[in-house]
């Protein structure tokens, strides 16, 4: 992907694109990558980066739902299991079956989700990952180590899937580029454009590099902003009810020395009924999430000290070494975008998880809610429709088989083992960089198997414009260890502006956005030891 290239195919007003969607999250991504594998001539444009907002900042989970399951949605626990059955065969690379943990501190609790979970395979079929089992005593300690073995009965073994969101997003953009598709991060929608009967027939964008303003014309435009969609609704409708209830979900990231091994933990029913992990991920541990209904979206919601020590009491309850504050490397929050009935309610519980698609009388196609286990099927409906509303020469699915983009070289049991493994086929072009300047093999920081290369691959391949898309969305650096995050910044701003041409001024500037932005993602303020600006002049060479 070249976002100059991309540029230059938006730069004629007068072509029509036969869709256009508004909104690079896994909805906006997995619609595009099917209007463009049938065929479509697509337009996609973001406002921020890919994933920016809820689509990086998941559970890494790629399941049912056993939740879900509890509830009595069935209907959504059989569309998850198959979409997630999916996705581990079209990106093996970044999907990878996972075994999770229930332990037992009663026989109830441990013959209660046995029945349930093996109930769970069966709805699978025959994209079942593995068999659920009983586990002994001996067997629960085995698999999750520092779990607190006093009134331990046993456990439930079970397997779900774990992905990379960000990594899969950015995979997606490229299998849509791959097929003829334009994507456009950094473009912001301002307004809509309509026709003289009222329809929509494109948008009014934004772009936040140049500030210039473009008319895109298309003959379906969909809204595919998550915890956004009300708002590109008041441009088609203004003052129409809310669509979206958004729900926060915050996940604080430990060593891994708190949960060593392979297994996940998943506590079924926390205090207020909820349901908790703690994941193995990038060889660390990521544990959430809470579920806090809000009144308004943001781009970068803050977890709230309630909700930190909510995560860190509950999963402490369940560990010899307990967590606390100071063991944080990352703190983060997502807004899920919870698809509203019509009466407002402070339970999230009653808000639904499947998704709503929706046609406003203008021909304006929304979609909302969902979860990321069900984006090619939520892309799929959404098609399908759109098909229809935009009167686009029929053109059926593919996206069931479609192998995502870098799948050649993945599988789903790699693991964290080879640091390159996340890239798939694309870890070749990445290990030619370094063949060809052997400078580009060094480590962005001592902690990470991370590398200069890396950086150089996600502007000119990935469109990382800034700092923050590189360490938060590309290596993953600032979800894992913000700090580490900061001590990479100087290294990773000069490899940018020297891949881009850009000066020293544009380097301490992005530096010192990034120090601010991450330092949000820790419980204290880290500030490096050496000045920014030196560490930029020292690296220029690189």
């Amino acid at each position: 992907m070249n976002r100059e290239a991309f540029m230059e195919a938006v730069s004629d007003e007068s072509q029509v694109w036969d869709v256009l969607v508004v909104g690079g999250g896994a909805t906006g991504l997995g619609i595009a990558v099917d209007a463009a594998s049938r065929g479509y001539k697509v337009l996609l444009v973001e406002q921020s980066d890919f994933a920016k907002g809820t689509s990086s900042r998941s559970t890494k989970l790629v399941h049912g739902g056993v939740r879900y399951l509890a509830q009595g949605d069935v209907k959504l626990v059989f569309e998850a299991l198959r979409e997630r059955g999916l996705l581990l065969k079209n990106a093996p690379h970044l999907v990878r079956i996972q075994s999770f943990v229930i332990p037992a501190y009663s026989y109830f609790t441990k013959t209660f989700y046995g029945v349930g979970l093996t109930i769970y395979d069966i709805m699978a079929g025959r994209l079942r990952f593995r068999k659920t089992g009983l586990l002994s005593r001996d067997a629960v300690t085995r698999r999750l180590p520092s779990i607190k073995r006093k009134g331990l009965r046993g456990g439930v073994e079970y397997y779900d899937g774990q992905f990379d969101d960000a990594r899969l997003a950015i995979n997606l953009a490229q299998t849509c580029a791959d097929n003829g598709g334009v994507l456009l991060n950094y473009m912001s929608v301002v307004g809509l454009l309509k026709d003289s009967a009222g329809k929509v027939a494109g948008v009014k964008a934004r772009d936040a590099e140049s500030g210039r303003d473009y008319t895109l014309k298309s003959k379906v435009v969909i809204n595919a902003t998550g915890v956004f969609v009300d708002a590109v609704l008041q441009m088609d409708a203004p003052g129409q009810h809310p669509l979206v209830r958004p729900s926060q979900g915050v996940h604080v990231v430990l060593d891994h020395s708190f949960l060593p091994g392979d297994s996940a933990l998943m506590i079924p029913e926390t205090p207020d009924g909820r349901v908790l992990f703690a994941v193995p991920w990038h060889a660390h541990v990521l544990v959430g999430t809470t579920d806090t209904p809000l009144d308004k979206s943001s781009l970068e919601p803050t977890a709230s000290e309630q909700e930190i020590d909510f995560i860190l009491e509950t999963a402490g309850a369940y560990l010899t070494k307990k967590p606390t504050r100071h063991d944080v490397l990352s703190v983060f929050a997502g807004l899920r975008p919870l698809a509203a009935p019509a009466q407002g309610t402070n339970s999230t519980k009653e808000i639904s998880r499947s998704h709503k698609l929706i046609v406003s009388p203008s021909g304006l196609v929304t979609i909302t809610g969902g979860k990321w286990t069900t984006y090619r099927k939520m892309a799929e409906d959404t098609m399908d429709k759109a098909v229809a509303v935009g009167k686009l020469p029929p053109s059926s699915c593919v996206t069931a088989t479609l192998k995502i983009h870098g799948h050649e070289g993945g599988h789903a049991d790699s693991g964290d083992a080879a640091p390159l493994a996340i890239y798939g086929s694309d870890a070749l072009g990445l290990q030619d960089l370094v063949t060809e300047r052997p400078e580009l093999g060094q480590r962005l920081h001592a902690r990470f198997p991370s590398i200069c290369a890396e950086v150089v691959w996600a502007v000119r391949h990935e469109m990382a414009r800034t700092i923050e898309d590189v360490l938060a969305r590309r290596l993953r650096i600032l979800f894992l260890d913000a700090r580490a995050a900061i001590d990479m910044a100087p290294k990773v701003a000069s490899v940018m502006a020297a891949e881009r041409g850009l000066p020293l001024a544009w380097q301490q500037d992005q530096v010192k956005r990034f120090i601010e932005l991450a330092n949000s993602y820790l419980l204290e303020p880290y500030r490096p030891a050496i000045q920014a600006d030196m560490n930029l002049n020292q690296l220029n060479d690189i």
